[in-house]
């Protein structure tokens, strides 16, 4: 306790200042601990952003077990190790709400289940089945997770993908009424078992093919049992119903559903929309005044990461899947067709020397798609017909496929920076394999937009990264550094916090994570990964309106 200071007023006053201070003191000190207790760790003398809209204050936090027991100016604990944090930032253990960690999670390799790439970054928790790819099997998936050992805590979605293939296949047609009837059972099914909402991807085959009144109809039995609505928009381009058009549907959906909806990786992609930032953000306002709950997040990279399948061929080419799409390519008629509507996907997304191949192990990684063209001698649209094929036949002989992932440069620096300084934005990787963005996203924001650009403050930085995803999400006790919450810390160095990855070495791991606490354990401790997998599925409460055999 700091000492008092002389104070010549009455005893009485002395007495009521004293008694004052001493419970402020114990204030700080939280629930189910006292000054005499002993704790696990005390992180001391650090700088503090506690996740939420507070002033930062150099201060200490005490750790037992799983839980943040005490956190002020001056902890006076003992405690059984004491970490001195003078001069690095100490903050809730970073929230990612869109990753593609899913490969990693459910590796054989324990290794990869620690789930070092988002760990080296100060992540602690992360977002799966995204994009509308979670599946609706969400209790079996999170046990095994659980008991396979993981590194982060894992938010699960149901995704709209897996279940619409699981009741119509890759066919781009309307699901009948018992169709309809069996998708909205599925959804239901994964909101029992813990999922936190219900996911879309509708610029992807075979979502693509579904109506606005089947997402909604779908939509609402996560509605109806407390989710949210986690959507990449059906176009955030010019490709279908344009940028303002898909941003429109999406709140739409929301509306009619009933439930909050959340823009992932929220962008004006490609040169038809470069410039409309401004105007997808007065939708999104009109449909909060509104009382809409909408929100987004972003990644701090000009270059989205997808793969020449999405990024060039025609929806209607996919439909049926990949045995259909290699019988179009057979048909001189359809090739043409095909052809030419690559063409102007190509012109949308900037061309072909815009399109960076980032497929690790294969021949073409780190060149663009005009550079494979022109060491083989093809038009561009046909060296990217040539891959897309190769994957294809892979994968249906069931070796690797996989390689047809590009980093596409197709973003303008402006409306980057104008969405980062929304009050309703979070910060996001969209990680995935070849993209430096699953490696490097978070300590990229904090150099270039923090530090070096000034577009936002370290401040905003972290409550884009922490409490406000936390609430976006409802995470119970997560993202902020309160007494009573699960104790994930991230104690970074501010002027060695910086990624290490780029386009041409995506793997490379970030620095300046001095420590990081996922759920009371070290999982980073002196900069180095532990070998602890502290991580949890983090399963909602099962909803009133379940059936008594849903888990």
């Amino acid at each position: 306790m700091p000492m008092l200071k002389p104070f010549t007023a009455t005893s009485a006053k002395r007495s009521l200042i004293l008694l004052s201070s001493l419970a402020a003191i114990l204030g700080t000190v939280g629930a189910g601990a006292s000054p005499g207790d002993t704790v696990d760790v005390i992180i001391s003398g650090g700088t503090i952003h506690d996740g939420g809209e507070g002033t930062a204050f150099v201060g200490d936090v005490a750790i037992r077990d799983d839980r943040i027991v005490a956190i002020g100016p001056s902890v006076r604990q003992r405690a059984k190790r004491v970490i001195d944090a003078k001069g690095m930032i100490v903050a809730p253990g970073f929230i990612d709400p869109h990753t593609h960690a899913d490969a990693l999670l459910r590796s054989p390799e324990q290794q990869a289940r620690l789930n070092a790439p988002w760990l080296y970054q100060g992540v602690s928790t992360v977002m799966i089945g995204v994009d509308g790819g979670g599946t609706p099997d969400v209790a079996a998936d999170a046990a095994r997770l659980t008991q396979s050992g993981i590194g982060t805590n894992v938010v699960p979605f149901v995704g709209f993908g897996p279940v619409r293939q699981r009741v119509l296949g890759q066919d781009a047609r309307a699901p009948t009424e018992d169709e309809l009837g069996a998708m909205k059972a599925l959804v239901a099914k994964g909101m029992c078992e813990g999922a936190t909402g219900f996911s879309a991807g509708l610029f992807y085959a075979p979502q693509s093919f579904a109506t606005t009144a089947e997402v909604i109809a779908v939509a609402r039995e996560a509605a109806d049992r407390g989710g949210i609505y986690d959507t990449h928009q059906r176009d955030e381009s010019s490709y279908s119903i344009g940028l303002l058009g898909s941003v429109r549907e999406a709140i739409e959906i929301g509306r009619q559903a009933g439930m909050p909806v959340h823009f992932a990786h929220l962008k004006a992609l490609g040169i038809d929309v470069h410039g409309q930032a401004a105007a997808v953000i007065s939708k999104i306002e009109r449909a909060r005044a509104e009382g809409v709950e909408v929100t987004a997040d972003q990644y701090p990279w000009l270059a989205s990461g997808t793969n020449l399948d999405a990024a060039l061929l025609p929806p209607w080419a996919v439909d049926g899947g990949g045995a259909a799409l290699l019988a179009r390519l057979e048909d001189p008629a359809r090739l043409a067709r095909i052809r030419n509507e690559m063409q102007e996907n190509l012109r949308r997304r900037g061309g072909a020397k815009a399109l960076l191949l980032i497929a690790q192990g294969f021949p073409w990684v780190g060149k663009t798609l005009q550079e494979v063209a022109d060491d083989w001698k093809l038009d561009n649209r046909d060296a990217a017909l040539r891959i897309i094929r190769q994957s294809v036949n892979e994968k249906q002989r069931g070796e690797r496929g996989g390689g047809t992932a590009i980093a596409s440069f197709n973003m303008a620096q402006a409306d980057v920076d104008l969405f980062m300084k929304q009050p309703w934005m979070v910060t996001s990787s969209d990680g995935s394999a070849g993209h430096p963005r699953m490696f490097a996203s978070f300590p990229e924001k904090y150099v270039r937009y923090v530090s070096e650009r000034q577009v936002i403050n370290l401040a905003t930085f972290i409550r884009q990264s922490t409490g406000r995803t936390a609430d976006i999400y409802k995470l119970d006790r997560r993202g902020y550094l309160r007494p009573g919450y699960h104790a994930d810390v991230v104690i970074f160095d501010p002027a060695g916090y910086a990624p290490r990855a780029d386009y041409l070495h995506p793997r490379e791991l970030s620095v300046g994570v001095r420590y990081l606490f996922v759920n009371g354990q070290a999982a980073i401790e002196n900069g180095q990964a532990t070998g602890v997998a502290a991580g949890r599925a983090l399963l909602r409460p099962r909803p009133a309106n379940c059936p008594i055999s849903a888990s």
